[in-house]
């Protein structure tokens, strides 16, 4: 049974080093020693090779040796951020996704911060029970909740959700406009399933606004704010499940 005082083992150190401090995809020598410098003085910690001048040790071994001097629940935190530093490429490579995915599914209850605010699980149940007739939406959908309990890929996490909604309304109206084009098609699916006139344009007037707001992080290539992601998936879902019902009804 794990415990808080449990070490993340040496040989998951190493690894972790060997991807971040990678001569060709890892972090630069530079920013890797910024990095571990400040985490040294936020936790007030001695590192054993506080920079890479004068020393004939490679990136990966000042990165493992600075490592250990930190706690278990330090080392966490450091690896989390330095595999998703702002510097690396948006698309998260294959060894860095591994990395974080085997971090947090391993050594997770060392994270001395608060769990990330949760979407609203029952929600999140009841639209993967409504979407089981649609699987290419569900699949999807999965893969974007996957993201989300991994903390990456936020801004593909985004484009999950933004496809598996696109894909519903095109299997519920069969045909094959985009999300944007939709719109009117939508408001009418409402009214005509005995939906108030209020709430049709309520909800057309919601995806509007929605399309807009995905369109500037995924068509733009912007970074993602982190709090709005829980929001975002949340009223996707409740977009999903209602609109299955009203097809269904």
């Amino acid at each position: 049974m794990r415990t808080p005082e449990e070490k993340i083992p040496l040989a998951f150190l190493q690894y972790a080093a060997d991807i971040l401090g990678d001569t060709n995809k890892g972090l630069s020598g530079t920013k890797l020693m910024k990095e571990l410098n400040g985490y040294a003085v936020e936790y007030d910690v001695h590192l054993p090779v506080p920079r890479l001048e004068g020393t004939a040790l490679n990136k990966r071994t000042v990165l493992l040796r600075n490592i250990e001097a930190f706690s278990p629940s330090q080392q966490y935190v450091i690896l989390k951020a330095l595999a998703r530093h702002s510097s690396f490429p948006l698309l998260i490579s294959a060894e860095r996704e591994e990395l974080i995915h085997r971090l947090v599914t391993r050594y997770g209850h060392l994270d001395p911060h608060d769990a990330p605010a949760e979407v609203n699980l029952a929600l999140i149940e009841e639209t993967k029970h409504w979407l089981e007739g649609y699987p290419q939406s569900l699949d999807l959908y999965e893969k974007a909740l996957q993201k989300y309990e991994l903390q990456t890929y936020e801004r593909n996490l985004l484009d999950d959700l933004r496809l598996a909604l696109e894909l519903l309304l095109k299997s519920l109206f069969s045909n094959n406009k985009s999300l944007e084009n939709q719109l009117a098609n939508i408001g009418q699916f409402i009214k005509e399933r005995k939906g108030s006139s209020e709430f049709a344009n309520m909800f057309v007037k919601l995806l509007d606004y929605y399309c807009k707001y995905q369109n500037n992080y995924i068509k733009h290539d912007d970074a993602v704010i982190e709090e709005e992601i829980e929001f975002v998936m949340e009223i996707t879902s409740s977009f999903m499940k209602h609109l299955i019902r009203l097809a269904d009804s």
